[in-house]
């Protein structure tokens, strides 16, 4: 347990963790109650659900990168407070829409796009703050921990909506929300600058196009970064999925909805918690083998014949989707050079969600016509052929890694025996 929570032993990582789990729980309380919002002004529509996905996370897919680049310009720190300021002020001036009976679903698509905006800047700026936070030697474990985190955050969080909304109405859950926002800014506030492990200044200004390059030259971040972009677009839609299944299936109240997704987020946070063990680089089996069994646990809680069968798959389905995320993450940001991280995330940000509008699209239209079932049968089935692909073509590189694992055995020989002496690893490959 102390391994587990190590890196909660640093206090400005303390802070953000403390005001990062009430700021996404009001998030995921925000997720119910405007789904339900959602639902109510358009009939059961899955498609208005899957142009609510996709407005929010369109403008990730114009501006993330340039939010990357401020990132790695400009201090991170100002850069959060500013995000959370702003996304908290539209979080208000939609909760008295809907408080005042005035709300429309235009004003729902307002909403998504400006929260879409301003997640541009602040998710990558987030994501790369961490290393900042606690250092290369505890990224691991932060970034496994924040993960925890936030999935505690979404067990909560709909439960606790499901409660409220049934209770106070959906206005009240979206002030909450709003005022969750100031939770992160306080920590933020609280925090000493000077024990941040910030590096070295850049002799030139931050750019894109740098960034772009440098992934395209370490083939090893790359690969990740493509399983990384299938899975996104067909399989990670359970935003779109659940309150359909939920529905439109099960026939389930908004309550059995919140339920369904704690159950998907109880899988999560165990699987974080799994990660946190965690102390290096994941190998790219590993990262692969994470996104097979993502899909076929997906694909298979699209057959759940019952609620209760839904809700047991969907945390195993959680579970494995952490696990995916994880080690996709702490591949391409363990491997990434510190003066490029922030436009590294950006980039992993622009893949991971912002191809979400794609798939919401697709997905949307697929179950508005075939029924809900079906969005989780093509997600999980394309996560499966991605990852079936990747590892066709990691085997491909099998001829060597004798070389690679000779090296890492030599090494470990080294420590033993001085006298030892082995031929050294290629200078020139490329870490797998």
């Amino acid at each position: 347990m102390k391994g587990t929570f190590r890196s909660l032993s640093v206090r400005n990582f303390r802070l953000f963790a403390s005001g990062q789990v009430v700021s996404v729980a009001g998030t995921w309380m925000m997720v119910v109650a405007q789904d339900w919002v959602v639902l109510a002004l358009t009939g059961d529509s899955g498609a208005a659900l899957g142009t609510v996905t996709s407005l929010q996370f369109a403008p990730l897919l114009l501006l993330t990168l340039y939010g990357g680049r401020l990132a790695d310009r400009y201090n991170k720190r100002r850069l959060l407070i500013g995000t959370n300021l702003a996304s908290g002020v539209l979080a208000l001036a939609l909760a008295l829409l809907v408080l005042t009976g005035e709300v429309r679903l235009g004003h729902v698509y307002l909403f998504a796009l400006g929260l879409g905006a301003v997640n541009a800047v602040e998710v990558p700026t987030r994501m790369s703050f961490v290393s900042e936070l606690v250092g290369a030697e505890l990224l691991p474990n932060a970034s496994a921990l924040s993960a925890a985190y936030f999935n505690t955050a979404r067990v909560v969080g709909p439960a606790l909506a499901g409660l409220l909304i049934a209770q106070a109405g959906i206005g009240q859950v979206m002030l909450l929300n709003a005022a969750s926002y100031l939770a992160t800014v306080v920590a933020l506030r609280r925090m000493r600058p000077d024990e941040l492990h910030r590096g070295a200044p850049q002799g030139a200004p931050a750019r894109v196009v740098d960034g772009l390059r440098y992934v395209t030259s370490r083939p090893d971040v790359l690969a990740p970064l493509a399983l990384v972009a299938v899975v996104g677009v067909f399989g990670m839609n359970f935003q779109l999925t659940l309150p359909l299944l939920a529905k439109t299936v099960f026939r389930s109240d908004v309550t059995s909805f919140g339920l369904l997704t704690t159950a998907l987020a109880a899988g999560s946070l165990l699987g974080a918690f799994a990660t946190t063990a965690r102390r290096g680089r994941p190998s790219s089996a590993t990262v692969a083998g994470s996104a097979l069994a993502f899909g076929l646990l997906e694909t298979v809680t699209g057959w759940a014949p019952t609620y209760p069968a839904a809700a047991v798959l969907l945390a195993l389905t959680g579970f494995a989707t952490v696990c995916f995320a994880q080690a996709a993450n702490q591949r391409v940001q363990l491997g990434s050079d510190p003066a490029y991280r922030g436009r590294v995330m950006a980039l992993y940000t622009l893949i991971f969600q912002g191809v979400t509008p794609l798939g919401a699209l697709l997905v949307g239209g697929l179950s508005e016509h075939l029924g809900a079932r079906s969005g989780l049968y093509v997600g999980g089935l394309a996560s499966v052929a991605v990852a079936l692909v990747a590892m066709a073509v990691d085997a491909s590189a099998i001829p060597g890694r004798p070389t690679e694992r000779r090296g890492r055995l030599c090494a470990r020989l080294r420590k033993g025996d001085e006298s030892m002496t082995c031929q050294p690893v290629p200078a020139a490959r490329a870490p797998q």
